[in-house]
């Protein structure tokens, strides 16, 4: 929401009151000049939820100056008949002042409380990433560091010996970049500067190559894959499309015992593409199901380390793309995700 300007805040206070006190003055054989002071002073009270002080001074002072040559008998004239309506003139005017000065520095002591309980959560937050992923950045670089040691001092290595160190420095690799690449997305995500392009992609080729990526870094699991070959092609922005299918399959292959099913699943109909990822694991327990995208959202029992930062950026990169994303218990007894984005199709000639 953008502050509105000072000159604008002046102009919609002196417009406020005097709205009011034209409606009231229509209605003046009906109600009495008592009731319309409590009409602008309502008034003013809800200026000053929204406005800077002297704005908010500014329609008291002229509420109290209206309501006086308008309302109070003698109408039309400074002059007040009574002393009970002189008395009840000042003490309006002092009551506004104080009103509007008092809910505008409520609002300001309320607006510092969230602003400091907000700082006081993002340092939180970004300590608990930081104490997260340092287990997470520390582990496969230690692996790495440890087999290119092995191969530069250890002259006594056979042939397989190398080849397996080689692969392991590249799984590490790819786990490192993989904890780098959620860290820039997730920075992206809090900044605000996610822009998607989209472009025309063939979303079975994109399916298949996510999987491989997946099944590269664990080479135990199988990912079954049920994807039609007569899928459109869809306009979509590529990049974080895959992102978001290689979180969701990284994290079933991380989360689920090594003997468990991950299956996907795509579809389109219409205008509406759909993903559907679902394994045979335990499903989510500890963790409630409508808090596992939150940021560092994981089981505490689980037996495998993770930054959490996963789901968190398959939540903000689908609704990036107009998508939402739903999980739920799928019919193989594990956690079941389905993805669901609006897009523009296009078949083959």
């Amino acid at each position: 929401m953008h502050q509105i300007s000072n000159g604008k805040q002046y102009l919609y206070s002196m417009v406020a009151v005097l709205s009011v006190a034209g409606i009231c003055f229509v209605f003046s054989n009906v109600i009495g000049y008592r009731v319309v002071a409590l009409l602008l002073l309502f008034t003013v009270s809800l200026l000053a939820i929204s406005f800077d002080i002297l704005p908010v001074l500014l329609s008291a002072a002229l509420s109290a100056m209206v309501w006086d040559f308008f309302f109070i008998p003698p109408r039309f004239a400074v002059h007040i008949a009574t002393t009970d309506d002189t008395i009840l003139l000042i003490m309006y005017f002092v009551i506004a002042m104080i009103n509007g000065a008092l809910t505008y520095k409520i609002r300001k002591v309320e607006k510092l409380a969230r602003l400091r309980e907000e700082r006081a959560n993002s340092v939180k937050l970004y300590n608990t990433i930081l104490n997260s992923l340092s287990h997470e950045l520390r582990t496969p670089i230690a692996a790495i560091i440890g087999a290119t040691d092995n191969l530069q001092f250890n002259k006594n290595l056979s042939t397989v010996d190398r080849q397996e160190l080689i692969e392991e420095i590249s799984k590490a690799s790819l786990r490192l970049n993989q904890q780098v690449e959620n860290l820039l997305n997730i920075s992206r995500l809090e900044s605000g500067h996610i822009q998607p392009k989209n472009d025309w992609c063939d979303v079975v080729e994109l399916v298949y190559d996510v999987v491989k990526s997946v099944e590269d870094n664990h080479p135990t699991r199988n990912i079954n894959i049920s994807v039609s070959q007569d899928l459109p092609v869809c306009k979509i922005d590529k990049g974080i499309l895959q992102q978001i299918l290689y979180n969701l399959l990284n994290n079933a292959a991380i989360h689920t015992p090594q003997n468990s099913k991950i299956e996907i699943t795509a579809g389109c109909h219409v205008d509406v593409l759909s993903f559907t990822i679902e394994d045979s694991g335990k499903g989510f327990g500890e963790t409630k199901t409508k808090d596992i995208f939150s940021k560092l959202s994981r089981e505490k029992t689980t037996a495998h380390a993770g930054s959490g930062l996963g789901l968190s950026i398959v939540k903000g990169f689908t609704e990036a793309l107009g998508g939402s994303v739903d999980v739920g218990r799928g019919s193989l007894g594990g956690a079941k995700f389905t993805v669901v984005f609006p897009v523009k199709t296009s078949y083959y000639n």
